[in-house]
């Protein structure tokens, strides 16, 4: 029994092409994640076991010689200027000048990753910053001068190393007896190190090796192997390597002098070298921990107690692995510097809200608040506790409308800062909160241009307009209702004076003593009245950070003239929707001009870029962002092509790709071959069969427009989508009346499959907007349609058919982050997977692929943008 279902594991695993000889009886030693597990046990042991010294230790490091600090955190500088140098010697050794800012990145980077990855420094080695591919260096120059590093790198830990092994050899100190063996491994790794680049480089037996079992891996080493390397630059990267093993030992030696301990050079070499062997050795975490341990066990050899060797070990940790960690934490940071410097202030806004209201709610410390009532009366620390917990809620709004980059939202939390600044002190010298008010107010005045979204003026004087009538409204209510309330309520009966006061009072948010209410209806009217000035107060702050944006709709000679343009200036596929009903027109008033986009969310979305002559797009696109500007409008441009980028450019936006989009060539394209010959099948297969395509020509008859409706609704419900606009149609059923329509008919004549032929204003090029089908078409219908379009085509005499965007495909080499998450993204997640079917349907004719691209203001932007896009796009 047992013997049986062995044999049909085997066979089951035989069906999947797999080795069960190898599978069963081939051992895998997993020595990388067991040393890995081992350096974490030794981090654990060390740090474990010796937490009542390390807690010791921080007097020492707290009373540390401030000039020795200075030094060791100068000689930090100097490691990573010379790791950097390293870097600029290896590429300049293979012919490529790197600059110092670009070296200096990269190490940081690197170094911090090698921190986390395993095997440590050498993954870190195949990551590459953008920044180097956006200079020109390919992946094959890249890792020549990464491997041309980490060969430096090992090579000087051998040579700085050697003289201290030796000296370890004939050292007085028993434990040191057996240094000669690790001399001897030494001098067997770095010969052996020198025998294998030398046997790759000129293909000898090593090389045949590799020749023979592991083929995949010659066009790597070849790759890595081809560069020519110029030894007098190269000897430079060895100087600064050297130098780094140098500034290792003098963080040592600086550690000892920091915290008043007998310094020695020698000592702090031999600490150095050993702690640095096990960071090569180390798989994960650079060593964390057993560099600890055996720095510490060879200082306490040396004489030195175990509070001292700690001390010394921490702060040399200090200096050679936590401040450059920290500095690359730095460097991956910098580079969303923008979105931080966007999102803190907001943050901290939205945070000194939440102080304001709790530290108002809470008891104040007693002998503060006797403290300030010497100096203000107790009516005004009240007032002080109202305007602070006002000021918290205003702050929690505001914090919203800053993270939409609203200009007045940025003015108004400056004003809220200021008050919250001098309230916290006011009401009870809570100087804490004031504190983190102060570092919130230097933050946002430093952050003032983050923030252009200005609010139309004239918007918002309507808004002012509409909040003094309700204001007003309010106290006259308030007014009448005192002054008329029966005395009962309140036990007052009330002069129009009081009337007057105590409405204004409660609209505030204040309140009065001497106003209690006596029955339920009064703590009712109280209430009501306290409502609705903390609605009005809101209705203000609404209108004055956000005023409401109303389009005008276009009006018919405007897109008669827009249109005009378009046979003119037209040389887009999509240009056909530029005039669609969805669209809002833009005309340029210093040139026949025009620009098509539709609002939502704060942004004008932009349908490629203006229609105009080619020596106007940049003052026009200038026009249309002034004018955007003036409305409160952040701008983003969709769709827009490779060739079209360098307008933007000029104006220093950003771009990411996030498409390509498919044409073919009609002279180029045939059905021969074999590439094609499953698509011959399926066209033979369909003929067959009795299906046939035909080509409509415009005016469609409406019994014929009824029947498309038919195959339109059904492949929506088919498919799962809804209709979508803006970049494409939808089923209009008075637009494709005018439009030429390809169909496929099944042998009963009725129609299975559809598309519908629209103006194309690109030259030569002719498209298509729709094309759909039903739910029991054979597969083949929609080649069909594209192979009776190629026909059409040559009959027109169009050069090319633009087949349209392919969405979130075609990104193989992602130039920033946005770009690699959409990659990640179409690639790993199920709900873009069928972009990849599209492409991978049009890939069969396409003979160009075009870059699409969205272009934007800022970082931050691509967080709303998802968003206003698929708006943009609903009907």
């Amino acid at each position: 029994m047992k013997k049986g279902g062995l044999s049909l594991q085997k066979n089951s695993l035989r069906l999947f092409g797999l080795n069960t000889r190898k599978i069963l009886f081939s051992p895998v030693v997993y020595w990388k994640e067991i040393l890995a597990g081992l350096m974490i046990l030794f981090a654990f042991i060390f740090f474990r076991g010796e937490r009542k010294e390390l807690q010791d230790i921080i007097p020492n490091i707290e009373n540390a010689d401030l000039f020795w600090l200075l030094t060791g955190m100068a000689i930090t500088a100097l490691y990573v200027f010379l790791q950097s140098g390293m870097y600029v010697r290896c590429f300049a050794s293979i012919g490529l000048r790197l600059k110092w800012i670009d070296a200096l990145e990269l190490f940081l980077k690197r170094n911090f990753l090698s921190i986390f990855l395993p095997a440590g420094g050498v993954s870190a080695l195949a990551y590459t910053p953008s920044q180097l591919r956006k200079r020109g260096f390919n992946k094959t120059q890249i890792n020549q001068a990464s491997g041309l590093y980490g060969f430096a790198g090992m090579f000087t830990v051998f040579l700085v190393g050697l003289p201290v092994v030796i000296l370890l050899a004939f050292s007085s100190q028993r434990q040191f007896d057996s240094a000669w063996v690790a001399l001897l491994f030494v001098v067997l790794i770095l010969a052996g190190t020198v025998w294998v680049a030398r046997s790759l480089k000129r293909k000898e037996s090593l090389y045949r090796f590799f020749e023979k079992k592991f083929p995949r891996a010659l066009p790597v080493i070849d790759e890595l192997f081809s560069a020519n390397v110029t030894q007098r630059k190269y000897a430079g990267a060895i100087a600064f390597s050297t130098g780094v093993e140098l500034t290792g030992m003098a963080h040592v030696y600086i550690a000892m002098m920091a915290l008043g301990l007998h310094g020695s050079l020698t000592i702090a070499a031999v600490g150095y070298m050993v702690s640095v062997l096990l960071m090569v050795i180390s798989p994960f975490l650079r060593g964390l921990g057993a560099v600890e341990m055996s720095l510490v066990y060879i200082l306490e050899v040396y004489g030195y107690s175990t509070l001292q060797a700690l001390s010394v070990t921490v702060l040399y940790r200090v200096f050679e692995f936590w401040l450059p960690m920290a500095l690359g934490l730095i460097a991956f940071a910098w580079r969303g510097r923008q979105l931080f410097v966007r999102i803190a202030p907001a943050l901290l806004i939205f945070t000194l809200g939440i102080i304001n209201i709790i530290s108002v709610v809470t008891p104040p410390e007693h002998h503060r608040l006797r403290l300030l009532r010497k100096f203000m009366p107790l009516d005004a620390i009240n007032a002080s506790g109202a305007v602070v917990l006002f000021v918290g809620l205003v702050l929690l709004i505001t914090s919203a409308y800053m993270f939409k980059g609203l200009k007045n939202a940025w003015r108004l939390a400056i004003l809220m800062t200021v008050i919250s600044l001098i309230g916290n002190l006011t009401k009870a010298l809570d100087y804490e909160e004031a504190t983190f008010a102060a570092a919130t107010l230097v933050l946002l005045l430093t952050s003032r241009n983050q923030y252009p979204v200005k609010s139309n003026l004239r918007l918002v004087r309507f808004g002012l307009y509409s909040v003094i009538i309700v204001v007003l409204s309010i106290l006259i209510f308030g007014f009448v209702s005192f002054y008329f309330i029966n005395p009962r309520v309140f036990g007052i009966d009330f002069t129009w004076r009081q009337s007057l006061l105590y409405s204004v009072q409660i609209f505030l948010l204040g309140g009065n003593d001497n106003l209690v209410p006596h029955t339920p209806f009064g703590h009712q009217f109280i209430w009501i009245f306290q409502l609705l000035g903390f609605m009005s107060w809101g209705f203000l702050l609404f209108a004055i950070i956000k005023p409401h944006f109303k389009s005008e709709p276009v009006s018919g000679s405007a897109r008669k003239k827009a249109a005009e343009l378009l046979s003119e200036f037209g040389k887009s596929p999509v240009d056909y929707f530029k005039v669609s009903n969805d669209k809002l027109l833009f005309f340029s008033d210093l040139y026949d001009a025009f620009v098509s986009y539709r609002v939502a969310n704060g942004f004008a979305i932009v349908l490629e870029e203006p229609v105009c002559a080619e020596d106007h797009k940049t003052e026009v696109l200038a026009e249309f962002l002034n004018e955007c500007k003036k409305m409160g409008l952040k701008v983003a441009f969709y769709r827009v092509g490779q060739n079209s980028i360098l307008w933007f450019d000029e104006l220093r936006k950003k771009k990411v790709i996030i498409g390509q989009e498919a044409i073919l060539d009609v002279e180029m394209f045939n059905l021969e071959g074999r590439n094609n010959k499953s698509l011959r099948n399926a066209l033979n297969s369909l003929n067959k069969k009795g299906f046939v395509t035909e080509i409509l020509r415009s005016p469609l008859k409406s019994a014929l427009v009824a029947d498309l409706k038919k195959v339109s609704d059904e492949w929506l419900v088919l498919s799962e989508r809804e209709e979508q606009v803006f970049s494409q149609g939808m089923f209009d059923e008075k637009e494709i009346t005018k439009h030429d329509v390809i169909i496929c008919r099944d042998p009963s004549a009725t129609i299975v499959a559809f598309l519908n032929i629209i103006p194309d204003f690109a030259p030569e090029e002719c498209t298509y907007d729709l094309i759909r089908r039903r739910e029991n078409a054979p597969g083949g219908c929609m080649d069909a349609l594209i192979i009776k379009m190629v026909d059409y085509a040559r009959e027109n005499k169009f050069r090319y058919i633009n087949l349209g965007l392919a969405p979130m495909t075609g990104i193989t080499h992602p130039q920033n982050p946005a770009e690699q998450i959409i990659k990640y993204a179409s690639e790993k997640f199920k709900r873009f997977r069928h972009y990849q079917g599209l492409r991978d349907f049009k890939e069969k004719y396409t003979t160009i692929w075009e870059d699409k691209y969205l272009v934007y203001e800022n970082d931050y932007d691509l967080l709303q943008l998802p968003a206003a896009l698929n708006k943009v796009m609903q009907p």
